[in-house]
């Protein structure tokens, strides 16, 4: 039979800093304890990652049985030895503490691969297609589909090898299994002639739309040129029309738009995009009639298509941003009502609603609340709920009513304690002062379809997670990080308490990794985290959830500027998440995200020695430029922080814009008549982080914390 290369497929994490030096000294420990055992385990993986499989072997071959709690790294990284030094028929037998793990080890699905390779390397191709297939679920991919392809190709059936690869290829185009399944697909295609069995027309189109995905314009447009003499009916359709689109994304919009005006296509669905596409290329170049001619035939010819809800949100978004409101609103209303079980018809019901409102139209309160019934779960859910406490506290308004204020203030504080609405309820309920809440309001949210969310969450780790932690910290204790922290993910993805293990996680990386790894496992893991009473959880997970390090430099350089050092700490976690490394698409760098130029400006102005744009990754001379800066900003905006930060996020410019656009009676107006929705959800996100801030850090209710 002939061999097949199989090659390496196990992509481990080992440390590379190990020195052989210190592997051999390491090997030579007695392993009289439990530290000589991570040790060793530490030093079998330098070895194995150095290459020296015979050192590797001596090490780890003990540690199965010495360190039973963890005993499948010992067994993988063993087995990954012998099949590394020939020892084909060792491996299933090595890796067999990994399948028996209690509970289900991470090194599963790698281990399957590893497994299969070692069957192939030895001949036995049955046994490797049968190792795969039984366990296909588990494994990564697209590693998983390239290491069926080659057990195929071994056991010689080279069309479903074909198969296989072809998965693999237009599947998962930017990975680099994708060069190689290319290179196989390439001398298979030779092999088999006309036996070749061509890829299905939605595979080949998908990999084009992945590479659009990844802003490979050129490849992708390469990609559907070539199609389209393979392709027929829809699917020759939709290439023709995509090229042009990739010709769109790539800023190309004379050629695209030239393309799409002439092309013709005889299927809806094509011809829905190709008339989408030309609505776009038509606003880039200004062309405001043809922008209504391609909107109009989409209602008329496909008043159900996608690509018509797709155009009349972006046909709005340019007047909204333009705050042309009598123009948008028809739009926006033509959205929610072709479209109301769409995703995006909520938004497009806000948009409506709160130009009513802020223009003091009588049926405002009327459509807060229809919002609040057909979107219960919107994100502006919240902002309903307030806005009708204000009309309700509003004595010109004909449904004021103190009692019905309170009402809709309360749910906000119990739904969303965490969120900006309710840090501006709570002041709004120290305004009115406690008492009675509406009955009929009451009865009125009763009927509201709320999502269930959890309130509380238990941080005491149940058994399986006692055993995962367990796990992480021997891992971690010797040596092995990216190990130990990989279990943790393991769990937190597939097991039951994803908080817990975001909290062990977070606490792991924070030294390592910095705050803002940290942060993210939270985010990740217990991504609810907002929706919990500040009281409902261990101060220690809030901490890691809104970290605050470099605290004195912030402090000092924040009273210098008469700045709240939790609100500088809120814009920092929203701007860097604490990285001081951090470096935006837009170029801006360190804590608080300063442009280069800006920052020599800055420093100009107060005269920083010694100052170079690599300073900006220093957090001092970072915080004391930032804070600087948020200081004149806010002083050129009349002291009005709402703006600010619209300035902070969108420019100057457009802040007071923004500012003329209506005469807002308090800041939450004004933010959610902010256009663009990025900005507007940065600002309400740093009020909310400051709040949070306080009331984590300020010893407001710090004795409440759970310990």
């Amino acid at each position: 039979m002939m061999r097949h290369c199989w090659g390496r497929r196990i992509q481990g994490h080992l440390h590379k800093t190990f020195i052989l030096a210190i592997v051999l000294i390491a090997l030579t420990v007695p392993c009289g304890s439990a530290t000589d055992d991570l040790a060793n385990l530490k030093a079998g993986a330098a070895a194995l990652e150095a290459k020296k499989y015979a050192a590797a072997v001596a090490a780890l071959e003990p540690l199965v049985k010495r360190l039973p709690k963890i005993a499948d790294y010992p067994a993988f990284f063993l087995a990954s030895a012998k099949v590394e030094s020939g020892d084909y028929a060792a491996v299933p037998n090595a890796l067999d503490p990994v399948f028996k793990m209690t509970p289900v080890s991470p090194l599963l699905p790698r281990a399957v691969l590893l497994i299969a390779r070692a069957y192939g390397e030895s001949g036995d191709t049955k046994a490797a297609l049968d190792t795969l297939r039984k366990n296909y679920s588990t494994l990564p991919q697209p590693a998983g589909d390239l290491a069926m392809a080659t057990a195929f190709a071994a056991d010689g059936d080279a069309i479903s090898a074909v198969v296989y690869r072809q998965r693999v290829y237009y599947g998962y185009p930017m990975s680099p299994e994708s060069a190689q399944a290319d290179a196989e697909l390439a001398k298979l295609r030779v092999e088999l002639g006309e036996k070749y069995p061509p890829a299905m027309p939605n595979a080949m189109l998908g990999r084009a739309v992945k590479l659009m995905e990844a802003k490979q314009y050129a490849k992708a447009r390469a990609e559907l040129e070539s199609l389209v003499p393979q392709l027929g009916g829809a699917e020759k359709d939709l290439a023709r029309v995509r090229i042009a689109v990739a010709d769109y994304n790539a800023k190309e919009t004379a050629r695209a738009h030239s393309a799409l005006a002439s092309l013709e296509v005889a299927t809806p669905e094509a011809d829905a995009e190709r008339l989408h596409y030309l609505l776009l290329c038509a606003q880039r170049l200004k062309n405001q009639d043809e922008v209504n001619s391609a909107l109009e035939r989409l209602g008329r010819l496909y008043p159900n298509s996608k690509w018509r809800l797709e155009s009349l949100i972006a046909s709005a978004s340019h007047f909204l941003v333009e705050n042309q409101i009598l123009v948008y609103e028809p739009i926006y209303r033509a959205c929610y009502e072709s479209f109301p079980k769409d995703p995006q018809a909520a938004g497009c019901h806000w948009k409506v609603t709160w130009g009513h409102y802020i223009r003091r139209l009588p049926d405002a309160a009327d459509l807060l609340r229809a919002h609040l019934r057909m979107f219960p779960g919107a994100e502006n859910s919240a902002g309903a709920l307030y806005f009708l406490g204000r009309l309700a506290e509003d004595a010109h308004d004909p449904s004021h009513d103190i009692t019905a204020a309170r009402a809709y203030y309360e749910e906000i504080l119990r739904e969303y304690p965490n969120y900006y609405y309710n840090v501006v309820a709570r002041e709004r309920m120290k305004e009115i002062g406690t008492g009675p809440a509406s009955a009929k309001v009451n009865e009125f949210l009763r009927g509201i379809d709320f999502p269930q969310r959890s309130r509380a969450l238990n941080f005491e780790p149940n058994a399986t997670a006692r055993v995962r932690i367990e796990r992480a910290r021997l891992l971690a204790s010797a040596g092995l990080d990216d190990w130990a922290v990989g279990e943790l993910r393991y769990a937190a993805q597939n097991e039951d308490q994803p908080h817990v293990l975001a909290v062990e996680l977070a606490t792991m990386t924070t030294k390592t990794a910095g705050p803002d790894q940290a942060m993210r496992y939270i985010k990740r893991y217990a991504g609810n985290y907002l929706y919990l009473p500040i009281e409902s959880a261990p101060a220690e997970f809030w901490k890691l959830a809104f970290p605050l390090p470099y605290r004195a430099e912030l402090e000092r350089f924040a009273k210098q500027n008469g700045l709240d050092p939790f609100l500088v700490a809120a814009l920092i976690r929203q701007e860097s998440e604490f990285n001081p490394k951090a470096v935006s698409r837009m170029n801006a760098r360190g804590l608080t995200q300063i442009l280069p130029g800006t920052g020599r400006e800055l420093s100009r102005r107060l005269k920083v020695k010694a100052y170079a744009t690599a300073s900006l990754f220093v957090p001092a001379v970072n915080l004391q430029l930032g804070t600087f800066y948020l200081k004149t900003i806010v002083d050129s905006l009349g002291g009005r922080w709402e703006a600010a930060l619209a300035a902070y996020n969108a420019g100057p410019s457009r802040a007071r814009a923004w500012s003329s656009w209506g005469e807002f009676r308090e800041p939450a107006e004004f933010i959610e008549t902010v256009p663009f929705s990025e900005t507007r959800n940065y600002i309400q996100t740093v009020l909310r982080n400051a709040d949070t801030y306080r009331r984590i850090y300020s010893g407001e209710i710090r004795a409440g914390l759970k310990k």
